[in-house]
């Protein structure tokens, strides 16, 4: 009987797969054992990704009713390419919300009701020739991705409907296919009954995004594959146990062989498979199995062989096998025996020029940047992603939390206030298919693959019947795996949908609260370290948590990468653009740019604390050797070289490398062979310890550094006092100081109240004169705090100052000049800057400031003033080589760095606060020629930030490609600037530890030199 396609299927919760295929496994499978074991190309897959025919129709009533006909003629559309989204091909807008719905204030709708006037309708059209090898066999059709709901036709005959955006839907075309061209029409739309299921925070687009391939089989066609790798008690003893589906017709297989292969291409084990009343299967024992895990992802090789019934191989499917168990034990969770951390991030897919269509290159930069960074593990956050994520994460070795296509946050929570009387699914039997179908196609798609330990129920959806039903159907169709469901925290009545307590972006406080009341689960962080914009401050709070409480068994940051889309300005240069940015409303603006990682798949200088903070190896040297803790739970040392270094003052005086082993979870300690005498002269010494690569791998190069730690000393000796030969000048005129030595002149104005001539040799340094400055370009975090509110007044502070005094003193071979200010905020608030000139022209400055009670935070307390633009090169000697901050320096490593004023600004796609380095002991600014100036310290070390642009003017700019041109560089001497913060962006403070409290009194000092 012909099915008539309705539009009405779009709001009916009941209707969200018609004619569709029952999901299955994403196994590929080949015609002969040769091509299956070089993973050669699918003889029996065809692509049909590339250009479609299109036309974009901004809601149903427009769209082109019957452009599915045969003699509807569409060669006058426009052209699209499959996979894409429609939004970034021309057609339509991107838009970006975060919990709301995107038509909040729109449409006056409750689900499952979908706006009329807006609901763009995209139709596609693909024509197309069978392939010769697939003539007179069954064609099927596969949709990897379509968001949010489609219709399929085949030369004008219905095929089918699906929603869920992403996971597989799949048809048979077989019956309706012709000789000759083929006409594929589909049509898709942006908003549907699914579409209240999928409010995740993200990019909301429609369209194909996915591959579409067509597909035939062989006679005997092994249509599903549940491969389950077991393991004894002892973990030495592996139990493989096979069960298949077959779609064979009137066919029968005259026996079916599995083969398991070891990595070394061993045969370890062959079983026929048995057929039991239709069911297919087998069970393989293999003998001190090797296991998997994400430290060794060792994988085996199971080929299945299909024979019909004249004894021809007519299928081979090859699966990888790894041998792992995952299990609570004694309520902590536990791999392979061991308790496990996860050292995890959430992972958008994510591409700024194609959104979420993103390509088998961008993965692989991916899983290599997880693994070299010490990333052990992924949530999928909030859908099923490409099967081939799955498959890296399986061979490279990444621990996943696979996550079913479900949000309704937009539901239920509303502004923050959690008001669940319309959430869905909720307790709403009618929602329960829906929802249900999404589950049921991820597990049946994925469940093959080792790297999975976890089924997700979804993401902030709440709670009720229909989420916990979910967790009963993962718990009931695979034992193998645990259930995760962070929604319960809200409805503590559904507590059993998730095996573990489950939380977004709880304070290291409220974590230690949990763990102490003698909890029943053990703790993750779903969420945790809101990345957004300059953030990550304080996470090694939680860090230090993973050895207090056993219970405590990590998190997963959010987030992986900036969803942040390219765009071009008014004169055609790019710019990476936020919510808004596309004229999209309702919006919530920049709050998708989160990530470790920029949208362009750069590093942001966040990642240097992540990568050291989620370090298995940690290396704690002193002056004599090296402690080590290996906290892998199943790897020694062995594929490391151990490297050590001796600097002096930055420079390196030796290097050596020990061969050293320590065994997993257990400590030891190697012993230094440094040169006699090598450390005879007085000043600061470091000694670092690295451990690198031997040998190449699939992530990374032979040489490339895992971990670090490092050793900083003083050897002093006797202190003498400076000799600075020459003498200095004073003119003391109406306006200005002058002091003058023997070939630089210093001045110092009265009227402006402050320095404002560095003059060495005729070179004028001085492009705008010193002041006090209590501001920074307020980051994400501060604005989420709201502490433009809270600590404005040093905004004003910082630009509203007046001079009140000036001093002075004329001693032999120095001369001082202080200035006393007076801020408007506060009479009793005074800030003073004494500069101390010597004879050979360099300049001690030293700020002192007064504590008044009743003040709020203070930003930063620093000098800062500009130099001419040609002095933009860089060499520091301070914590690098990426930027840090108070709370977020751990990472660093002390050392000489260089760089630029231009790169010293990070690609933040809001202006803010970047570039600082904490534990500055020098600091060079100088021209291509070498000439400029050095900063350095007079005892504690300092905080520098060197960047084209004011505070001022990064703080009122919301891209980077509205900051003005470049012209000079602008320097900021801190004696201290607060941490970052990064509990999370919409209110969490800064730690009190990194604060800078305006009732105490605080004073630091630099010396500025010339350098010629």
């Amino acid at each position: 009987m012909t099915t008539i396609p309705k539009i009405d299927w779009l709001t009916d919760v009941n209707v969200f797969a018609v004619n569709r295929l029952p999901a299955h496994s994403d196994h590929l499978y080949f015609e002969t054992l040769e091509q299956a074991k070089t993973s050669g190309p699918m003889a029996m897959r065809h692509d049909l990704n590339g250009n479609w025919k299109f036309n974009y129709s901004v809601n149903p009533d427009n769209r082109p009713e019957n452009f599915y006909q045969v003699d509807f003629n569409c060669s006058g559309w426009g052209d699209i390419t499959v996979p894409g989204h429609i939004q970034l091909q021309g057609y339509g807008k991107p838009q970006y919300v975060n919990t709301m719905y995107p038509w909040d204030g729109l449409n006056e709708i409750r689900p499952p009701e979908i706006p009329l006037d807006h609901n763009p309708v995209g139709s596609y059209v693909k024509m197309f020739k069978v392939p010769e090898n697939m003539i007179n066999k069954p064609v099927y059709i596969s949709f990897q991705g379509v968001e949010s709901a489609f219709y399929v036709w085949l030369n004008g005959e219905f095929i089918g409907y699906s929603e869920d955006s992403f996971t597989p839907a799949e048809f048979d075309l077989t019956p309706f296919l012709m000789d000759g061209e083929n006409k594929l029409a589909v049509e898709v739309y942006q908003r549907s009954t699914g579409g209240w299921l999928e409010d995740q925070d993200f990019w909301r687009f429609s369209g194909i995004f996915r591959d579409v391939y067509l597909y035939t089989v062989p006679e005997i066609h092994v249509y599903d594959t549940c491969v389950r790798a077991e393991l004894n008690d002892a973990f030495t003893q592996g139990t493989l146990k096979v069960d298949l589906k077959l779609l064979s017709g009137n066919a029968s297989p005259s026996k079916i062989v599995t083969e398991l292969y070891d990595t070394e291409g061993s045969l370890v084990s062959t079983r026929m498979i048995g057929n039991n009343d239709g069911k297919w299967s087998a069970t393989m024992d293999v003998e001190a199995p090797k296991l998997w895990s994400a430290e060794s992802p060792y994988l085996y090789k199971l080929y299945i062989q299909v024979y019909n019934e004249k004894g021809s191989l007519v299928e081979v499917v090859p699966q990888n096998v790894g041998f792992r168990r995952f299990e609570l034990i004694n309520k902590i969770m536990h791999l392979n025996g061991e308790r496990i951390v996860f050292k995890g991030v959430n992972r958008h897919e994510f591409n700024c020029r194609t959104g979420r269509a993103i390509t088998k290159e961008d993965m692989l930069w991916d899983i290599k940047t997880l693994k070299q960074n010490n990333i052990n593990s992924v949530r999928t956050s909030h859908y099923p992603n490409q099967s081939y994520w799955y498959e890296l994460c399986d061979e490279y070795g990444v621990y996943v939390i696979d996550e079913m296509n479900l949000e309704t946050h937009g539901s239920w929570q509303k502004m923050g206030a959690v008001e669940p009387s319309w959430n869905i699914p909720g307790n709403k039997p009618e929602w329960e298919n829906i929802v249900m179908d999404r589950a049921v196609s991820m597990v049946e798609r994925d469940k093959n693959h080792p790297s999975i330990l976890i089924w997700s129920c979804g993401n902030e959806s709440y709670a009720g019947e229909v989420i916990l039903n979910v967790s009963k159907y993962f718990k009931r169709v695979d034992p193998s795996r645990l259930v995760h469901y962070e929604g319960v925290f809200h409805a503590r009545e559904y507590n059993e949908t998730s095996d573990m307590e489950s939380r977004m972006y709880a304070k290291p406080a409220d974590i230690e609260d949990y763990l102490n009341a003698n909890p029943e689960k053990p703790y993750i962080s779903c969420e945790y370290m809101h990345a957004m914009g300059n953030s990550l401050g304080g996470m090694y709070k939680y860090t230090d948590l993973e050895k207090k409480y056993p219970m405590y068994q990590g998190g997963f940051i959010w987030d992986y990468i900036d969803q942040s889309l390219i765009k071009k300005d008014r004169y055609g240069k790019e710019f990476f653009a936020t919510g808004g940015d596309f004229d999209d409303r309702p919006t919530d603006y920049g709050f998708s740019t989160n990530g470790i990682v920029y949208s362009n798949r750069e590093l942001s200088p966040k990642m240097q604390e992540v990568k050291y903070l989620y370090q298995n190896f940690k290396l704690n040297p002193d002056q004599t050797g090296v402690s080590i803790i290996n906290d892998s739970l199943f790897s020694d040392l062995t594929d490391y070289d151990l490297e050590y270094f001796l600097y002096l003052e930055g420079k390196e005086l030796y290097r050596n490398k020990l061969e050293v082993n320590v065994g997993p979870l257990s400590e030891g300690r190697a012993e230094f062979k440094l040169p006699a005498g090598v450390m005879s002269a007085s000043g600061e010494y470091c000694i670092q310890t690295s451990l690198v690569l031997k040998q190449k791998t699939l992530w990374a190069e032979a040489g490339y550094e895992i971990a670090f730690g490092q050793f900083v000393f003083q050897v002093k000796a006797e202190e003498k006092s400076a000799a600075f030969q020459g003498e200095l000048r004073v003119v003391e005129g109406d306006v200005n100081i002058g002091v003058h030595g023997r070939d630089f002149t210093i001045l110092f104005s009265k009227q402006a109240g402050s320095l404002v001539s560095l003059n060495y040799a005729g070179k004028e340094m001085i492009a705008l004169p010193p002041a006090p400055l209590f501001w920074r370009a307020t980051t994400d975090n501060d604005r989420g705090y709201s502490q433009g509110f809270h600590s404005g007044l040093w905004y004003a502070a910082s630009l509203t100052r007046r001079c009140v005094g000036i001093k002075l003193e004329n001693d032999k071979g120095q001369v001082t000049v202080a200035f006393t200010y007076q801020l408007s905020i506060s009479e009793e608030v005074v800030v003073k800057i004494s500069y101390t000139v010597f004879a050979d022209g360099s300049v001690r400055v030293k700020s002192i400031y007064q504590g008044a009670d009743h003040l709020p935070q203070m930003p930063i307390f620093a000098v800062s003033f500009k130099v001419p633009a040609d002095y933009d090169q860089l060499e520091w000697y301070a914590m690098g080589p990426e930027e840090n901050y108070s709370d977020r320096a751990q990472g660093a490593k002390l050392g000489i760095f260089n760089n630029s004023v231009s790169e010293n600004l990070s690609g933040y796609v809001m202006p803010q606060e970047s570039g600082n380095r904490t534990g500055v002991r020098r600091v060079s600014v100088t021209n291509q020629d070498g000439q400029g100036l050095r900063i350095s310290t007079v005892t504690e070390p300092l905080e520098c930030n060197f960047s084209p642009y004011t505070a001022f003017e990064l703080e009122n700019t919301n891209h980077q490609f509205e900051l003005p041109n470049v012209h000079y560089t602008v320097v900021t001497v801190a004696g201290k600037q607060m941490g970052v913060g990064g509990d999370d962006s919409w209110g969490a403070p800064v730690h009190d530890e990194h604060l800078i409290h305006a009732d105490k009194d605080m004073e630091f000092e630099f010396i500025i030199n010339r350098i010629n």
